[in-house]
């Protein structure tokens, strides 16, 4: 399948088949990639682990969460993500966006949040 380009109101391009900001290509994102999923019984720490070994070895994640509890342990991990990254001498940015999601045949809004190193 291939997916049609436009840009964001940041100017970061937009790909039409997954409504989700696609990485700049300087971070080697030009594909989708696996998603890191949060829920509310989620270990901040080990998502935030999770989350800074993939921004080591890709350069960017993306991290998505359904419900204001996953939402909150999605945020609190990238916090401490950015506290294990920064011992790195890496910094990060957060992008977050709204996504469809098919659960159990109904459709569900999630948080995806990209997470890309600066």
């Amino acid at each position: 399948m291939t997916a049609s380009l436009t840009t964001t109101p940041t100017g970061l391009p937009m790909n039409k088949a997954y409504q989700n900001p696609v990485l700049p290509i300087v971070a080697g994102a030009s594909q989708p990639m696996e998603v890191i999923k949060v829920s509310a019984n989620s270990r901040s720490t080990a998502v935030a682990g999770a989350i800074a070994g993939v921004i080591r070895d890709h350069g960017h994640a993306e991290v998505q969460a359904i419900g204001a509890s996953a939402v909150n342990q999605a945020i609190k991990a990238i916090a401490i993500a950015n506290g294990y990254l920064d011992m790195d001498e890496i910094q990060i940015v957060c992008i977050p966006s709204f996504t469809e999601v098919a659960i159990d045949g109904q459709e569900r809004t999630a948080v995806r949040i990209s997470v890309i190193k600066r």
